[in-house]
This record gives structure tokens, sequence and C-alpha cells, in this order.
């Protein structure tokens, strides 16, 4: 198999500071503060992936955090409630939202923001640009990300993963997947980057094609490597992402 799960068990140092953006166990932020470069992004704000499920968390993203800290913008990894604990739609949504919205108001970046996630992060962070008025960030990134939930679907990727997310088929609840699909939204506002492996197992390179045949405005850059190549600082895909992530 490709995609090499090794990124996570990796160790990393904690988080200079845990924010609390509201009453959940999961409603809580891990944030590195940067280098400080004055050519950087200000703020990243990163959404974990695992399909949705209550069983994959943020820990899993701290190496990343560490390395695009370093390169100069604070780095925001996101908890949010999911399937199997208090999460599913709109909860999980609602969550995104929320902990965005606190991140800018409360840490008000001086320069640009950037909002990326990988896998179901991808998936929310194009979800969050697509649906939130005049998005107050600078670029969107998707990392590997469940894009085209139709596709996803289609494939059964992670057993069924969208239909738990969304409580039925899209049979069943035509309107919540209408609204929940970032492929069948309108284009977001900004630059929107789709970062995709070549070998993904996981979530298979299908799937962001589709999402830019209905978003030709978005660019895609396929890079080798599977699924978790994309968030592994030690994978010969890493330059490209973390390039992405912090230069304006």
């Amino acid at each position: 198999m490709n995609d090499d799960e090794s990124v996570l068990e990796q160790s990393a140092p904690p988080p200079d500071e845990v924010l609390c953006y509201g009453p959940s166990p999961d409603h809580v932020i891990d944030l590195y503060r940067g280098s400080g470069r004055s050519d950087a992004v200000s703020l990243v704000v990163f959404l974990h992936g695992g399909f949705w499920r209550q069983r994959y968390d943020r820990l899993h993203a701290r190496p990343l955090a560490v390395d695009l800290a370093a390169a100069g913008p604070d780095v925001a990894l996101v908890e949010y409630r999911r399937v199997g604990g208090e999460g599913g739609w709109p909860q999980t949504a609602d969550d995104v939202r929320t902990a965005v919205a606190h991140l800018i108001e409360t840490r008000r970046p001086a320069g640009p923001v950037v909002v990326g996630g990988h896998s179901a992060g991808g998936h929310l962070a194009l979800w969050a640009a697509a649906t939130w008025p005049g998005s107050p960030w600078h670029r969107t990134l998707s990392l590997a990300g469940v894009a085209d939930l139709t596709v996803a679907d289609r494939l059964h990727l992670g057993d069924d993963a969208t239909r738990a997310l969304l409580g039925g088929s899209a049979q069943e609840r035509p309107g919540v997947w209408r609204a929940a699909d970032p492929a069948q939204l309108a284009d977001p506002p900004g630059a929107v980057d789709v970062i995709h492996p070549l070998d993904d197992e996981t979530v298979p390179i299908e799937v962001a094609r589709s999402y830019l045949a209905r978003h030709p405005r978005a660019r895609l850059t396929e890079v080798t490597g599977g699924h978790f190549a994309v968030i592994d600082p030690r994978s010969p895909a890493w330059p490209t992402v973390r390039t992405a992530f912090v230069v304006p």
C-alpha cells in the first residue's frame, strides 16, 4: 500500500498555547507561534483529517505545525466535534466556522491568512471558503481533500464515511448533500490550491480532478506519494506543501 501512515506516530513538541472556542472538550485549538518572518503568511489555520471520525484528532498534525511555524506564520490546529462523538452535520461544520472566526477575531493577524486541511479537513476548508461570504482569508488549501462528496460516496471512501457524516445518502438527504458538498457549491473567493498525491489510495486523485472540473479557477498540483505524504515534513512532497502555506 502506498499510503504510509508513519506520520501518525511521529512525535512533536506540545503547542505554545491551547485556546478554547466553546464548551465541548473538542472545542480547542493548538497554537504554535511562528518565527515571525516578515515575508511569510501571518496565520495558518489547519483542519486535520480522519474521515470526520472521533478516533482521529489533531495530534497527528503537530509535526506539520512545528515545521510551518518555523517558516514564519503562527499555526493553529483546530479540533472539532466528529462522528462517533458529538459531531456530524451540521455540528462539525458549525465548529469549523466558529473556530476560524474566533482565531481571526482574537489573534487579529497582521498579514495574509491561509485556511487549509487534509483529507476530511480539506473538505471542511473548501466548504468553509465557499459558504463564508467574502471569506476573510488569503488562500484556501486542500491536501488530499475529500473535495467531491458524490465521488467519495460512489467510491465508498472510508467505509461510507460521507453518509455517516451527513446522516444518510444523497437520495435520503438531498438538501444536506447539496449544502455540504464543495463540488456543488459556488467558487470560493480568493485563491484555491488543491494539492493531491498521485498514488493516494485513501482518497484517490479522481476526487480532486472531479472538483477541478467543476471549479476550473482552482489550481491543482499533483505530487508524488500516498495520502499522508502531503502532511509529512519528511516526504518529497512536503516542500511544495510548505510553500503553498507560507508564501503570500
